[in-house]
């Protein structure tokens, strides 16, 4: 697979599930939107985390893009992503879209998860 760091660093945010949509900031570059019956979770721009008191946020994340588009056909994109970073340790929250799949891991993995991936055959290239 072929990777390309995203420059910001991203929050991971859990908000109750009767939350309010929240509406990203014009020019926003990353945002993630998933409501289920017992939560609205969100990844965003760090400086976009909501805030509240039964907000929960987890900062300091960054993603790694998967050259899309994917076809819905492909099998084994995530297995073959995460499983060399599960051999090293480093903790992943996964995020897809229509066209593709991100990758986000603590930016204190992130040299880490890089090396690793990069091991195991992938490209990987700065935002």
């Amino acid at each position: 697979m072929d990777l390309r760091v995203l420059d910001d660093r991203l929050s991971v945010c859990k908000l109750p599930s009767g939350s309010p949509w929240p509406v990203p900031e014009p020019g926003a570059r990353f945002w993630s939107v998933t409501r289920t019956d017992s939560e609205l979770s969100i990844v965003c721009p760090e400086d976009e985390a909501p805030t509240g008191e039964h907000v929960r946020v987890e900062p300091d994340w960054r993603a790694l893009e998967v050259a899309g588009p994917l076809d819905f056909s492909m099998v084994g994109v995530m297995a073959g992503l995460t499983q060399p970073l599960a051999d090293v340790d480093v903790s992943v929250f996964v995020v897809s879209t229509y066209d593709t799949d991100y990758v986000l891991v603590h930016a204190a993995a992130l040299e880490k998860a890089v090396e690793a991936l990069r091991g195991a055959g992938h490209q990987v290239h700065a935002g």
